[in-house]
């Protein structure tokens, strides 16, 4: 296992986690009980987890330093990390170059067009 690395949250997950902590109001219909709070805390734990790259289940506050602190596990090590951010910026470089060949390809023919002239009509 991985030693406990530091994070910091940004005040946008902080607010998804503290709104997934909420109390949740419901009345049972037809046996279907909505999620828990519990349950929609560990989701909204789990999402940042994907996010930032630790083990949610590992999460504990760093006392003194304020809720956006927090220590875990990560999921994956330094260097798996720099795999991981290199090859996604690579996608989304291919990504965009793909797109932007597509959108010259589409304006070079608006282009052509454009260029031939228009026939007259006789009458």
């Amino acid at each position: 296992m991985y030693p406990r690395t530091e994070y910091e949250m940004t005040e946008e997950d902080l607010q998804t986690i503290s709104n997934a902590c909420k109390a949740v109001r419901c009345m049972m219909v037809g046996g279907y009980i909505p999620s828990s709070s519990q349950e929609n805390a560990n989701r909204a734990w789990e999402a940042l987890g994907e996010k930032m790259g630790f083990d949610y289940r590992s999460v504990r506050p760093i006392s003194g330093k304020g809720p956006k602190f927090f220590t875990a596990v990560p999921s994956e090590t330094e260097s798996q990390r720099d795999e991981r951010l290199k090859r996604e910026a690579e996608e989304h470089r291919q990504s965009e170059i793909a797109r932007l060949e597509l959108e010259i390809e589409e304006r070079q023919s608006k282009f052509d067009e454009l260029k031939r002239p228009v026939a007259t009509l006789k009458g």
